[in-house]
């Protein structure tokens, strides 16, 4: 696109702008079209128009749609199309996604998209922290309306001429939970029957709630001892293969026989308390088995995390423990490779043991305090 012409105008006492854009387009033939664009420059003084011109002279000389164009789209816009990719992708996170378009709203709604500028950024970010808002909530938020505007620049024709910048907060919160076996039993113990093969599979495996509770028996080789997940069905959409020991074989039969003596033959393995579904929410069984077993407050992830160290812990390779579990990232993985205070107590331990055994080989690298202060 090239600017054929520009010119100002008056109406009323202000001041608006003219511009014509030719498009050449090649083929067989060149063909050139153009369209008139008429813009106010909301002012009666001829400087302010005439810098109005410039600008958008630049912007065809770049090639890039009028300016006025860029002016009319709002947050509302970017923020259904964004929520539209979500739908068109089946992402998995849409409801977190409408969470944070939600929060967003509530400070950007109806605002042209050249007004969100980095300092009003700032501002919804100072907002939302003292409305209690996490840092992690806020950058998931703050990552949603960097998301929207990308996508409204990566449009033909581009509604977005830049993204400007969104500076993240620092992240230090993330949960460091996790169950001792004893714990474990004791929560398992005091949950309700449907439940407790629910907890084992993710206690053994470190699937996630919504990978267990959406397994059907399709996926499911009793024979073999074996459950799949194929690609598409994980959160990372990779695909993933778990051989069963000998605990979860006799879990995944029990759930079998109960499955054949149930009116319905549902397809999930793993089902409510009516077993007329899979499971979806027991918050309030989860919290009360928790103050039963007397273990404090919990939530079920920590059992992802336990799964994790466990299998690290027993020699399990951790390459090997990641595709069990499905962590994606070495970075996440070591999240929940957690180190407990008997980890650190046994490395003391383990240390002053080599230490002790070394004292007799290598000359001055052990000495007896008492003995030493004795000799002053």
């Amino acid at each position: 696109m090239i600017p054929s012409c520009a010119r100002q105008g008056r109406d009323g006492g202000i001041i608006w702008v003219v511009y014509i854009v030719e498009a050449m387009f090649g083929g067989s033939s060149i063909t050139v079209t153009a369209k008139a664009y008429r813009e106010s420059s909301s002012s009666i003084k001829k400087m302010v128009a005439k810098k109005l011109l410039d600008r958008r002279e630049g912007d065809i000389a770049q090639g890039k749609i009028p300016g006025v164009q860029f002016d009319k789209i709002t947050f509302d816009q970017l923020a259904e199309d964004f929520l539209r990719d979500y739908r068109i992708n089946r992402k998995k996170s849409l409801v977190r996604a409408e969470r944070s378009v939600n929060h967003l709203k509530q400070y950007f709604e109806g605002l042209k998209v050249p007004t969100i500028t980095t300092p009003r950024i700032n501002d919804y970010v100072e907002t939302r922290l003292n409305e209690g808002a996490a840092n992690a909530t806020v950058n998931r938020e703050l990552a949603a309306l960097k998301r929207m505007l990308n996508l409204g620049a990566k449009q033909t024709p581009p509604i977005v001429d830049r993204v400007p910048h969104i500076p993240m907060l620092r992240e230090n919160n993330a949960r460091k939970g996790f169950f001792e076996h004893d714990q474990f039993l004791a929560l398992r113990d005091a949950l309700p029957e449907y439940l407790r093969n629910f907890v084992t599979f993710a206690y053994k495996t470190g699937w996630r709630l919504s990978e267990i509770a959406d397994l059907t028996w399709a996926r499911v080789d009793r024979h073999q001892g074996i459950v799949r997940l194929e690609t598409g069905e994980t959160k990372n959409d990779e695909g993933r293969t778990v051989y069963l020991d000998d605990e979860l074989k006799d879990v995944i039969n029990h759930q079998w026989e109960a499955r054949k003596n149930s009116r319905m033959m549902s397809p999930y393995v793993f089902l409510n308390s009516k077993s007329n579904d899979k499971i979806k929410r027991f918050d309030k069984a989860w919290k009360r088995a928790c103050k039963d077993a007397k273990i404090g407050n919990r939530i079920f992830h920590d059992l992802r995390r336990t799964a994790v160290r466990n299998m690290v812990r027993s020699g399990i390779s951790e390459s090997v423990a990641m595709m069990i579990s499905g962590h994606k990232t070495r970075a996440v993985f070591e999240r929940y490779n957690i180190t407990n205070d008997a980890d650190l107590i046994d490395a003391a331990r383990k240390q002053a043991a080599y230490l002790d055994s070394r004292a007799g080989t290598v000359s001055g690298t052990i000495v007896d305090i008492k003995e030493k202060r004795a000799n002053r």
